[in-house]
Formats: structure tokens, C-alpha cells, sequence
């Protein structure tokens, strides 16, 4: 089965492209002229040279392909505001083309990468599903709306190709919650949390929580969608719900690192994001550590349920321990950590200095 396969080079689309040639696809990637390789340097596929915001590459690079996984997605919670058209761009510009070059070359499935970031959140800690109202107005920060848009653009395309048929392009939705694990090259605003918590730079926590989901396990999920997903359905693929001083206390006993003790409330956590935008990403033209978008989802917590992936799919929800360990070993032994740390017991050494 010849696959296309877009974001390969990135976190979960490089899982993906790995499930795909375990299971014998003859897989094709599309690799922007900039990109990093150390994802798919070990697999076995043809690259093809491309972009999401250039529709002639995209079609030449499906022609021919049965199905297309587009995982690729610009996903950062803050951008320079010169920046913010760009993540439009390519999240929802890019869906077009990546669907109209679909269509055109008679694929058979469609596998669409949204988030969970999509679904309607209410404010209380009741996990969210598929089926929980939400509109753009829930949406915070140019990520999530532009994600919103791409996947309104996907689902009404799904919907018009059940109308039209059995030839038609069948399109699957999936939402993953929060991937960790190894492979998180840039590192993902989840990947920070860990990098940062690695790094000594979480004094404090403030009261959220988030479905946080082993990256593996997703990669599966798209396969599962592939196979079993229903045409025109959206599907959670999500692992634990766990507050973030859960998570930082897990990473702490991963690590031997402490977790932090200080709660702070959101109205500090969001003043000290204002001045971080302001002095590191406009003064200093840097990411922000901290900001304001992701304060304001904070205020909810993020969990889900994957109930309708495990009962239509065949999805398993999975605790992420293991995936945070791995994780933790793979940003500790490519340099991400500024002071590594050499085992769990000079982990466990690092924690006693830390405490003296």
C-alpha cells in the first residue's frame, strides 16, 4: 500500500511513518527543504520535497498514493505577531490543499491529525468527548483557532464526500490529547514542560490538569483510524488525566528531581506570563518560557476520554509513565538538559544537592 505521509519529520508524525513501515507500507514523506531528518533517518521511504503552502508539490507528491496521514501542523502557543498569519497558513491553508490534492488523485482515506485542543471544554475536570458542544468562540490563541477552522474545513469536506458516494475520499478524524515521549525535537510546549522541569526551571505550578497520552500509542491510533475508523467521525486517542503537579511529581520520581510545592494562583501566573511576552518575546525575539494564551487554557483542565476510540477502534488508553521515562532519556542524552544527568542514581544525587 503506497502511503504519503505528511509532518514525518516532526514528533507524532515521525511515530506515525515508523507504525506504517512496521506494518509494510510503501511510505512517502514530505520533507520542506529546511527541515530536520534525524526522525526518518533510519526509515525506509521515498522523501519527497515539498510544502503545505506550495499545492503543486503536494499533488505531485500524492499521485498515486491509496491513502495520506496529514499529520503536519504548525503547533506553538505563541508566535511574534508577524508570525501569526504563517500558522493560518499552514494549518488551515495547508488542510485545503493537502484535501483538494487528495481528492484529485483518487486517494481512497484521508487520516486528519486535529487536537483535542478542538473539542469543548467546560471548565469543570468531567473528561471531555466528541460530542460536547463548542464553537470558535472557545477558542484561545491563533493555535487552537487555527486548528478549529482546518478541522471544520475537514469534517465539512468528510461529510460533502459521504454525499457524494462510495468514490468519494473517505476522511477519519483523529484528536490527539497530549503526546510525550522520545522524538519531540523542538520541543513541543509539552515536551518543555519536561525539558523545563529537567532544567530546574518549574519553582511553582499552578491548578490545571491535561490528558496526557504516550506518543506511541497515538501513532497507533492513526493506523486503527486507517483501518476501522468510520468515514466523517472524529476520535479522542488520549492516555492519563492528570493535574500538572501530578505530572511534575511523577517527573520527580522518574528523575530524583524535586517537584515543586509553591501553587500559584492564575491571576499571578498570568501577570508573570504578560511581563515574560513582553520582555523576552518582544524586547529579547524569543518564545516566551511562559504565556498568556496558555495561562488562559490553563484555566480549564484539558481532561479527555477516548471511550469511542477503544469501543469503535479498538484503542487503547494506556497510562504514560513509561512514555514520560523515555521522554526523560531522550532530551537527557541529545543535550537538552543543561546539567544531564548521568543515571537514576546520580539523579537521585542531583535531588540531595537540590535539598542542601
Amino acid at each position: 500500500m503506497k502511503v504519503f505521509v505528511t509532518g514525518a519529520t516532526g514528533f507524532v508524525g515521525s511515530h506515525v511513518a515508523k507504525q506504517l513501515e512496521l506494518g509494510g507500507a510503501d511510505l512517502h514523506l514530505l520533507v520542506r527543504a529546511t527541515s530536520r531528518t534525524e526522525n526518518i533517518d533510519s526509515l525506509k521511504a521515498e522523501r519527497v520535497v515539498g510544502d503545505l503552502c506550495d499545492p503543486t508539490s503536494l499533488k505531485r507528491a500524492i499521485s498515486g498514493c491509496e491513502v495520506v496521514f496529514h499529520v503536519a501542523a504548525d503547533y506553538r502557543l505563541w508566535t511574534p505577531k508577524s508570525q501569526s498569519e504563517d500558522m493560518y497558513r499552514v494549518n488551515v491553508e495547508g488542510t485545503c490543499a493537502i484535501l483538494q490534492a487528495a481528492r484529485e488523485a483518487k486517494v481512497r482515506r484521508v487520516i486528519y491529525c486535529s487536537s483535542v485542543a478542538t473539542m469543548g471544554f467546560n471548565g469543570s475536570a468531567t473528561p471531555v468527548t466528541e460530542e460536547d458542544p463548542v464553537g470558535f468562540a472557545d477558542m484561545i490563541g491563533h493555535y487552537k483557532k487555527s486548528k478549529f477552522m482546518a478541522e471544520e474545513v475537514v469534517m465539512a469536506t468528510a461529510q460533502k464526500a459521504l454525499q457524494d458516494g462510495s468514490t468519494a475520499t473517505q476522511i477519519v478524524v483523529v484528536n490527539p490529547t497530549t503526546p510525550v515521549g522520545e522524538q519531540d525535537i523542538k520541543p513541543t510546549p509539552t515536551g518543555r514542560i519536561v525539558v523545563d522541569f529537567l532544567n530546574r526551571k518549574f519553582p511553582a505550578y499552578v491548578d490545571t490538569g491535561l490528558n496526557l497520552v504516550d506518543v506511541t500509542e497515538v501513532a497507533k491510533g492513526h493506523i486503527l483510524a486507517m483501518e476501522r475508523g468510520r468515514p466523517g467521525e472524529r476520535y479522542i486517542l488520549g492516555g492519563e488525566d492528570l493535574t500538572l503537579k501530578q505530572l511534575l511529581d511523577k517527573l520527580a520520581d522518574i528523575t530524583g528531581l524535586p517537584s515543586p510545592t509553591t501553587r500559584v494562583p492564575h491571576a499571578v501566573a498570568l501577570g508573570f506570563a504578560m511581563f515574560d511576552e513582553m520582555f523576552t518575546g518582544k524586547l529579547r525575539g524569543r518564545e516566551p518560557r511562559a504565556t498568556m494564551d496558555a495561562v488562559r487554557i490553563g484555566r480549564k483542565k484539558m481532561f479527555a476520554s477516548s471511550s469511542k476510540a477503544t469501543r469503535e477502534l479498538g484503542y487503547k488508553a494506556v497510562p504514560v509513565e513509561a512514555a514520560l521515562r523515555r521522554a526523560v532519556d531522550w532530551f537527557n542524552a541529545r543535550g537538552y538538559v543543561e546539567h544531564a544527568l548521568a543515571n537514576k542514581a546520580g539523579a537521585g544525587e542531583a535531588k540531595q544537592q537540590a535539598h542542601s
